[in-house]
């Protein structure tokens, strides 16, 4: 038996979020918790997993914050590393008018992209059923080896590989080294989820079966996942493909940790039925699930300390 379900590696950062004006007119900023590997495990956590997170943050008052906030919402720290010299990444959101958002990263170095190969304890990687990441820990040198040596040596034990490529353009030298990265991803994971934008940018085709089609010929993905926002979303395995509409929100705040949150709910069902002989009934109860749990990730700020209960996500698909 594997002491953990899922433990995932990235980035752990302070999400700055839009949150109005102050009385002279200048705009508020909310500190939430934030960083996509971190949404995921906080909704799994609610979902009854053990969850562990391999990443690194400031000696400082958001390092510390942050830390305390995995230890509140019950993910395991003990491979949470604290840098002296670095100080916590800081993501600055701007949210616009249709909830969508546009982000600006204090990040040059953050202290997530000084995590090391030699940080990892091993003893994680080896008592996990699944491991997952994402590609904002693989836009650096020296991260970038961590992340893969992580990656290589939870395969190697036997985990369930999830990936989630998550790009964002302005952390990135240049989007051919993103390309590279992402194709990493794609020939060591289990399970894709890729959104409906990064398919057409890695693809270059508009119709996302074939854009998957094409990742199925090259890469051996049993499960894959397109997320289209307010279009809902697709699961593609074998020669199954079963898309459920979004449950879309008229009181949506924002959509920030809505695809972690679709992600987290993905692994679930995985976790409860395996990647062997789904049928179509549980790819389609997998969605359904997993679109209602975005949704009313929607309609509140940040992400990471305000997951959706079971019972309300249960509420939502009536």
């Amino acid at each position: 038996m594997k002491k953990f379900d899922v433990i995932a590696l990235g980035e752990l950062l302070i999400d700055m979020t839009d949150n109005g004006v102050s009385g002279q007119g200048n705009t508020l900023f909310e500190a939430n918790p934030g960083g996509a590997p971190c949404n995921v495990l906080a909704m799994l956590t609610k979902l009854g997993y053990k969850t562990g997170f391999i990443g690194k943050v400031g000696e400082d008052l958001f390092g510390r914050k942050l830390k305390s906030v995995l230890e509140e919402v019950g993910i395991d720290t003990s491979n949470l590393c604290v840098d002296a010299e670095c100080r916590t990444t800081l993501a600055f959101v701007e949210t616009k008018e249709d909830g969508d958002r546009d982000f600006s990263f204090y990040r040059n170095p953050g202290a997530d992209m000084q995590l090391k190969k030699e940080d990892i304890h091993l003893d994680l990687l080896e008592q996990t059923k699944l491991f997952h990441f994402g590609t904002l820990s693989m836009t650096h040198d020296e991260v970038r080896e961590a992340t893969k040596f992580a990656v290589e040596y939870a395969k190697e034990q036997g985990a369930l590989i999830s990936f989630d490529p998550n790009i964002r353009e302005p952390l990135w030298s240049s989007m051919d080294l993103a390309r590279k990265q992402v194709e990493y991803g794609l020939g060591m994971c289990d399970i894709l989820k890729i959104s409906d934008n990064e398919i057409v940018w890695l693809t270059g085709e508009e119709d996302y079966s074939k854009g998957v089609a094409e990742l199925k010929e090259k890469y051996d993905i049993p499960l894959i996942l397109v997320s289209m926002g307010k279009e809902g979303s697709r699961a593609y395995y074998k020669d199954s493909m079963v898309e459920k509409s979004a449950f879309v929100q008229p009181n949506t705040i924002e959509t920030t940790g809505a695809g972690d949150t679709f992600m987290a709910c993905v692994l679930h069902k995985v976790l409860q039925d395996g990647l062997e002989n789904l049928k179509e009934e549980q790819l389609d109860e997998m969605l359904t699930f997993a679109n209602a749990a975005a949704s009313l990730i929607t309609t509140r700020k940040g992400a990471l300390r305000v997951m959706p209960e079971e019972h309300d996500i249960r509420e939502m698909i009536g």
